[in-house]
């Protein structure tokens, strides 16, 4: 694979990169990636008596990617060397080469990997990291695996979901009290940075959470989503926004009406529907990736039920989204914009299909287990690499080279990749 160079970045995320970790967001391309994946990927191991194996999270740490998620062996990209780990493990970003030297034992599911190039930290649901108690949180050697005796945070338990620098801090969510809170990145202590007060939960469903958030490139706001109505005792249904500065933060009133009403699906946590978010590379816009089916009768183009939405950073009171793609009642659990596109995944069958209900629908076009849409129409692009997915995708990473997709699906365009795949640039 040829190595191609960072095309642009915002100002504001180069002034912070000497203790921030390149946001999703802060990757320009000037195209679509290649429908065909690289076969140097390695694979997560469907091991017999255990549960299926998934990718829940990668990132970028130096020269390697490291992946979180269940399981408990990888293997090369060849199929013919296995590797025991434990929830966690790193790889050449290039040649796919499992790191023979990172490998810390993790003793719960890993949902957010975090990296500043020398120190990997970790979120999730385990409560022991190379048998020292570090519940849902820890820091860790990327040269060794080793835990890093320093960043010791109070969480007992629960779970982190999500984590990203801002400047020196630390932020990270998830159904930990708080739900959304910013750490001393050395030693995981809390600090006055930013600390909403995230309250109730969604009917039928479970632990209140902030599952997801994104900081805009620029550094200067944050958009969360998750399964919680208030934040600091004003309404706040599944999303808010707040504007972020180096000496702190403020809640927005930033609200869309229309996120208060429930989609039709009756399924358990189907209330807590909005999965994702991810900010333009410019910050002037976000973008939402949901599940819940159907949108209720007569709010179709208003209520975002299974489907990615896009709305405008600097209007706190959208009448509506600027664009609506649906599914057709499939969900969407993560997204990802690059300028170009704006990439999902989920275990969807369609896209541009705000007329189907479980079906095909006028207009719709196939796009198994997700796809790209033009960040500008709100329309499918061409680009359909064909993922057939379970539950769905749960992170989208775009680098200078090219998007990561980190899921508990197996083939991309028929061919294996199980948990791990990349679409490199052209």
């Amino acid at each position: 694979m040829i190595r191609r160079t960072l095309l642009a970045a915002s100002a504001a995320a180069v002034a912070l990169a000497g203790t921030t970790v390149p946001a999703q967001a802060d990757y320009v391309h000037p195209t679509v990636v290649s429908e065909v994946a690289a076969t140097f990927t390695p694979h997560l191991v469907n091991v017999s008596g255990q549960p299926k194996p998934i990718a829940f999270a990668i990132a970028e740490a130096g020269s390697e990617m490291v992946v979180g998620g269940r399981f408990t062996q990888v293997e090369n990209s060849k199929r013919t060397l296995p590797y025991n780990r434990s929830n966690v493990f790193a790889f050449d970003a290039t040649t796919g080469a499992i790191d023979p030297n990172f490998k810390p034992v993790v003793d719960g599911d890993v949902w957010s990997v975090l990296s500043d190039g020398t120190s990997v930290y970790i979120g999730g649901e385990f409560k022991n990291v190379n048998g020292t108690p570090r519940a849902a949180l820890a820091k860790l050697d990327l040269a060794t695996g080793q835990l890093d005796p320093n960043f010791n945070p109070t969480f007992t338990g629960k779970r982190i979901s999500d984590m990203e620098m801002r400047g020196d801090q630390l932020i990270v969510s998830g159904t930990v009290t708080p739900k959304l809170i910013s750490l001393n990145p050395v030693t995981g202590k809390p600090t006055q940075y930013l600390r909403p007060v995230v309250g109730g939960r969604l009917a039928n469903s479970d632990n209140p959470a902030v599952f997801k958030f994104d900081i805009s490139p620029d550094g200067q706001h944050l958009v969360a989503v998750g399964n919680f109505l208030t934040v600091n005792g004003a309404d706040h249904p599944r999303v808010f926004m707040m504007d972020l500065d180096d000496n702190g933060s403020s809640l927005t009133s930033w609200n869309y009406d229309s996120l208060a009403l429930k989609c039709t699906s009756n399924r358990r946590n189907a209330q807590a529907y909005v999965q994702d978010v991810a900010f333009s590379p410019d910050s002037s816009w976000f973008a939402l990736a949901s599940f819940g089916y159907m949108y209720q009768s007569g709010y179709r183009g208003n209520m975002i039920c299974d489907s990615v939405s896009r709305f405008e950073t600097a209007d706190l009171d959208p009448f509506r989204p600027t664009w609506i793609n649906y599914t057709g009642g499939d969900s969407l659990k993560s997204v990802a914009v690059t300028g170009a596109a704006v990439y999902v995944q989920g275990h969807s069958r369609w896209l541009d299909n705000p007329y189907g209900q479980d079906s095909k629908g006028p207009g719709a076009v196939d796009r198994m287990g997700g796809g790209a849409v033009d960040p500008t129409t709100g329309m499918a692009l061409a680009w359909n690499p064909n993922m057939p997915q379970q539950r769905g995708g749960y992170q989208i990473l775009p680098t200078a080279t090219g998007v990561w997709f980190a899921t508990d699906g197996a083939r991309w365009g028929g061919k294996y990749h199980r948990g791990i795949r990349f679409a490199p640039l052209p």
